[in-house]
């Protein structure tokens, strides 16, 4: 079974795939969405953390040493960031991290990525916009985004006719140029509230 869904918040995410453990569903697999096995309904515990590697030696390292602790990885990739594991032993209930600070650190990893992210597509952004592959007027003055020749002195049918048949054009056209400035808003709020919930793990530590 795959689900789909988007969170900020790890602590939620936790207590979601821990409800869905509860239900029978165990989670598999993790990229856009989340896959699950169905299996007799059980009490493990489920917990992230956030982490990127640059060498697979180290993220198995990185495994192991979970697994000493009592923790299996069940999800996640050395360069996926999010990853998922899963108390060995059912009754246990204690937290995947030794101290508050370690639990926070996730929140600044993640924020520090949805940053990058933000920082390439701005300059994508620039670099669009400075060989005038975007035009920001256009951006502001839809008219700017049809491209027929005198369009817009045309008249009567020969108007509608021309205008129709560019205005699916158009809206590609435009939705594509403003995709990106929307990608840049939107990974910027993410990085925000990521940040955010770092200083409030913190507050409660």
């Amino acid at each position: 079974m795959r689900k789909y869904k988007f969170f900020i918040d790890f602590d939620k995410e936790e207590q979601w795939l821990n409800e869905m453990a509860r239900q029978g569903y165990t989670l598999t697999k993790k990229s856009i969405g989340y896959e699950f096995q169905q299996v007799p309904p059980t009490n493990t515990v489920i917990k992230m953390d956030y982490r990127t590697f640059k060498k697979q030696d180290d993220f198995e390292d990185y495994r192991a040493l979970f697994e000493d602790f009592g923790w299996k990885h069940i999800a996640g990739t050395k360069s996926s960031g999010a990853q998922y594991f899963k108390s060995i032993d059912e009754n246990e209930n204690q937290d995947i991290f030794s101290d508050a600070d370690s639990k926070a650190s996730r929140y600044k990893r993640i924020s520090q990525m949805w940053i990058s992210l933000a920082s390439c597509f701005i300059c994508l952004f620039a670099v669009l916009v400075s060989t005038d592959s975007i035009k920001v007027g256009a951006l502001l003055n839809p008219k700017l985004l049809y491209f027929t020749p005198g369009l817009w002195e045309k008249t009567g049918s020969a108007f509608w006719n021309a205008f129709f048949f560019e205005t699916p054009f158009v809206l590609f056209r435009g939705f594509f140029w403003l995709l990106i400035p929307m990608m840049i808003t939107f990974y910027l709020i993410f990085a925000y509230k990521a940040n955010k919930q770092y200083l409030k793990t913190h507050e409660d530590k």
